[in-house]
C-alpha cells in the first residue's frame, strides 16, 4: 500500500480468462449491439412518424427504446474494442463516466417501468378518467420524475464508489465499470460502500415493484370481471408485452444489486451483466413489437408511404 500510486487508468478483465473464445465473444457482443441499435432505433423512429401512435402508452415505449439504446452504448462500443486490445486499458474519467451513465440509465427505466404499469392500470380500471389522469403534462411529469430518479441514484453511487482508494491500473474483474466490479477493485473497506448499494438498490426496487404489483393486482381484478372472453383476452394482450419486460428486467437487476451475491461472485455478475446490458435492450423492441398489432400496423403502413408495399402488390 505504501508504493500504491493513485489510480489514473484501470484494467478491464472482461474475458480475458477464456482467450480460445475472444472471437466468439466479439462476434456475439456485435450482433447483440447490432440488432439493439436497429431494434430501438427503429421503435423511435416508427412511433415518431406514426400519428395513431402518439398516445401514453407509445411515448413510454419510445422513451423505454432510447434509455435501452442509451445504457446499451455506454457499455458495448468499449467492450468491443477491448476484445482485441491487449492491455484492456480504460482511464479514470472513462471509467467514472461509464459507471455513472449506465447507472442513470438502467435506474430510470426501472422507473420508466414502473410508469408504464400505472399507465396501464388507469387505461384498464378507470378508461373514463384515462384522457386527465394521462395527459400530455402528466406524461410528461412522469418521464422526468423517472428521469430525476436515475440521476440521484447515479450520483450517490458513482460519488460513493470513486471516494474509494485505487491503485493505479487496478484490474476491475469486469468487461465495464460497474458498481460491485469497482468495490471489487478498491484497496480499502467497502462495508459503507457495499451498505449504501444495497440500501438504494433495495428502496428502488421495492418502490417500482410495489407500484406495478399493485396496479397489476387491481388490472387483474378488473380484467376478471369482463363478462366477454374476448374482452379478457383484449385486456391481457395490451400487458402481456409489459409483464414479460418487468420480468425479464427485475429478475437479473435483483442478482446484480440487490444481494450479496452481487459483490461475492464476479464471474456470475460477468454473465448476468452480459444478458441485461445487451440481451435485454435487444430484446424488448422484439417484445413490444411482435406482441403489438399497432405497432405491426404502423410499420406497414410506414413502409407502404415508402412504395415498398405497392410495389410487392404489382409484382
Amino acid at each position: 500500500m505504501d508504493n500504491c500510486t493513485t489510480a489514473t487508468d484501470f484494467i478491464l478483465v472482461g474475458f480475458r480468462d477464456h482467450p480460445e473464445l475472444q472471437i466468439t465473444f466479439f462476434i456475439t457482443f456485435l450482433m447483440l449491439y447490432i440488432t439493439t441499435v436497429a431494434g430501438n432505433s427503429g421503435m423511435i423512429a416508427i412511433i415518431s412518424a406514426d400519428s395513431q401512435l402518439q398516445t401514453p402508452m407509445y411515448y413510454f415505449l419510445k422513451n423505454l427504446s432510447f434509455l435501452d439504446l442509451c445504457y446499451s452504448s455506454a457499455i458495448a462500443p468499449k467492450a468491443l474494442v477491448n476484445f482485441f486490445e491487449k492491455n484492456n486499458i480504460i482511464s479514470y474519467e472513462g471509467c467514472v463516466a461509464q459507471l455513472m451513465l449506465f447507472t442513470i440509465f438502467v435506474t430510470t427505466e426501472g422507473f420508466l417501468l414502473a410508469v408504464m404499469a400505472y399507465d396501464r392500470f388507469i387505461a384498464i380500471c378507470y378508461p373514463l378518467l384515462y384522457p386527465t389522469k394521462m395527459s400530455k403534462k402528466s406524461c410528461h411529469r412522469l418521464v422526468a420524475t423517472s428521469y430525476a430518479c436515475g440521476c440521484t441514484n447515479g450520483v450517490i453511487q458513482t460519488s460513493v464508489s470513486f471516494r474509494l482508494k485505487f491503485c493505479n491500473l487496478s484490474k476491475i474483474n469486469h468487461f465495464f465499470c460497474d458498481v460491485p466490479a469497482v468495490m471489487n477493485a478498491a484497496t480499502m473497506h467497502t462495508y459503507l460502500n457495499e451498505a449504501v448499494m444495497f440500501s438504494l438498490c433495495n428502496v428502488i426496487i421495492a418502490i417500482t415493484t410495489v407500484v406495478i404489483f399493485t396496479s397489476y393486482a387491481y388490472i387483474l381484478s378488473t380484467i376478471l370481471k369482463i363478462q366477454s372472453a374476448e374482452g379478457r383476452r383484449k385486456a391481457f394482450s395490451t400487458c402481456a408485452s409489459h409483464i414479460t419486460a418487468v420480468t425479464i428486467f427485475y429478475g437479473t437487476v435483483f442478482f446484480i444489486y440487490a444481494q450479496p451475491a452481487a459483490i461475492s461472485s464476479p464471474e456470475h455478475s460477468k454473465i448476468v451483466s452480459v444478458f441485461y446490458t445487451l440481451v435485454i435492450p435487444m430484446l424488448n423492441p422484439l417484445i413490444y413489437s411482435l406482441r403489438n398489432k399497432d405497432v405491426k400496423e404502423a410499420l406497414r403502413r410506414t413502409l407502404g408511404q415508402k412504395g415498398l408495399f405497392s410495389m410487392s402488390d404489382k409484382i
